[in-house]
């Protein structure tokens, strides 16, 4: 029985109930816990009585952990997007079919163009990240693309389409280290209401592609809700779900989690239900303390003040610098980005602030040891 099996015999939205119902009682009882949280425990973590009450609580034991485990090694990650095509008609995302732009799809010259110029900027750790378009950039794009980036890539990751395990299976023998596969929401009826049309309609083989990841032994699998697509303590608590089954079926895989929340794009879609910075705060400290392994990955999606406020706090992967264009790092401005970067800072700008707040930055995954970076 797959994940998707399980969350579906449940009514998402009584999570919104639980979480209403925690008590000061309920959140102390999950701080003194130290480990094995269950979901009433993570739903007290994020309850309006843990923000009003414990916020800066949470903030130090998240801090805590996190220097426990990770130490203050924090890891440079950038995303390369190669290509804005797409099949699929998402009402949130600029690369939605039905928005009308100049498609392109990098070749590999472009690419190697790309990948030089992030190697210029000193990164190691390399996302890749496609729309999702089977016929020009699937498997047999894949197959090609890999072989050339990954003589730059000391840790390579993809966020593109979901795949079957023989595929990711054979990516993984080409070079590829960690996937992610951002389930958007777990409330069925706004799954169907924002996914109009395309292979990401399927929310059972979305949902699945985690546990797909794990089978092909993939060495990291990422994961999330896009905040603000629906109620967020509904889709963190079937996101804390989530994890938890893949720990107890795949636990040999990394897990990390994101944070996205959603950025003004093409086609003009605002958040219906969107996430305060206070609120993003308690979700970073809630996911450590509920769970002391999980890798947690901020984008530049969000500013530059609030990112360097809360990477401290227990985020241990961080991009800077990003371009959601394709080709935007060696041929800037030429074609349309997924969504508007907030943090616009060069790299140096980033580190630099990150070191101020005593962390260590590193530019591929090496989760206890400080690589210096050199960019020549």
């Amino acid at each position: 029985m797959s994940f998707y099996d399980e969350i579906s015999k449940l009514d998402v939205d009584r999570f919104a109930q639980l979480v209403e119902s925690r008590t000061d009682a309920d959140v102390e009882r999950a701080l003194a816990k130290g480990s094995a949280l269950n979901i009433e425990d993570f739903a007290a973590l994020i309850s309006e009585s843990a923000r009003k009450h414990y916020l800066k609580d949470m903030v130090m034991a998240s801090m805590q952990l996190t220097r426990k485990r990770f130490g203050r090694t924090l890891n440079m990650y950038i995303p390369l997007y190669l290509t804005n095509l797409c099949s699929n008609k998402c009402a949130y995302c600029g690369f939605s079919s039905d928005n009308k732009f100049a498609r392109t799809v990098l070749t590999l010259e472009e690419i190697e163009a790309e990948c030089k110029a992030i190697r210029d900027l000193g990164f190691q750790n390399i996302l890749l990240v496609t729309g999702e378009n089977s016929r020009r950039g699937g498997m047999d794009y894949f197959r090609q693309v890999l072989p050339v980036v990954k003589p730059y890539a000391a840790y390579l990751q993809m966020e593109v389409q979901p795949l079957n395990t023989e595929d990711y299976a054979e990516l993984r023998e080409l070079g590829l280290d960690s996937v992610s596969v951002y389930q958007e929401t777990y409330h069925q009826p706004t799954y169907k209401a924002v996914h109009l049309a395309g292979k990401k309609m399927d929310m059972r083989y979305r949902m699945e592609t985690p546990e797909r990841l794990g089978e092909a032994g993939i060495d990291k699998v990422g994961m999330g809700a896009l905040l603000g697509l629906y109620d967020w303590r509904v889709d963190c608590c079937a996101l804390a779900m989530h994890i938890m089954y893949m720990r107890e079926h795949y636990w040999k895989t990394r897990l990390s989690v994101s944070f996205p929340r959603l950025r003004p794009a093409a086609g003009g879609y605002e958040p219906h239900m969107p996430v305060s910075d206070s609120q993003l705060v308690q979700l970073i400290a809630a996911w450590r303390i509920f769970d002391n392994e999980l890798d947690l990955t901020i984008s530049t999606r969000e500013s530059k003040e609030f990112r360097d406020m809360i990477t401290p706090y227990g985020i241990t992967a961080i991009s800077a610098q990003s371009s959601t264009e394709p080709g935007g790092y060696a041929n800037k401005g030429q074609h349309l980005e997924q969504w508007t970067v907030n943090d616009d800072r060069t790299v140096e700008q980033v580190v630099r602030a990150m070191e101020i707040n005593g962390l260590k930055p590193v530019f591929h995954d090496a989760s206890t040891t400080y690589i210096a970076r050199n960019p020549a």
